[in-house]
């Protein structure tokens, strides 16, 4: 039997103009490309929200500014039962697209789309991409001040000991 694993994630929720941004992508187990909002895990280092600015520029070519928490949501893949994805998604304000960035291995490109357009397109990686924007359209927001992220410092990490 294999372990269980966790897996800490985040996610961008961009509107623009009425149409979300979308990351085509090719996944594991899956032999179709498919459409998620611009995101990945968190790396050793960074908090979650420079998780989600890296993982947006990484996926997508967009600077963003990071505006809110949408939610945090957790999945686990029916193909992947021993995988639980924590994901915190946020809110975020698209700043600027840089056309000739290098996107992540893995991926096809950058989409807008609508949610009627994702969920036509029957492609969502998982359910947690179409109920993240139906809460997005429903004006679920939270201040970013409800994260709280601790940074370790030199003079007090002896006492996390």
């Amino acid at each position: 039997m294999t372990a269980w694993t966790a897996h800490v994630t985040v996610a961008t929720v961009v509107e623009k103009d009425g149409k979300f941004l979308f990351v085509e992508e090719h996944t594991e187990g899956v032999t179709h490309t498919v459409f998620n909002q611009p995101a990945g895990h968190v790396e050793a280092g960074e908090t979650i929200i420079e998780a989600a600015i890296r993982e947006t520029m990484e996926e997508t070519g967009h600077d963003v500014e990071i505006t809110n928490l949408l939610g945090m949501y957790t999945y686990t893949p029916p193909m992947f039962p021993d995988r639980t994805y924590f994901r915190f998604c946020f809110l975020a304000k698209d700043i600027q697209h840089h056309a000739d960035a290098q996107l992540d291995t893995g991926i096809v490109g950058a989409v807008w789309m609508t949610l009627d357009e994702l969920i036509e397109s029957a492609r969502a990686r998982s359910p947690l991409v179409i109920k993240a924007v139906q809460d997005a359209l429903s004006g679920q927001k939270f201040p970013l001040s409800l994260i709280y992220e601790h940074q370790n410092s030199p003079l007090i990490s002896n006492l996390d000991a």
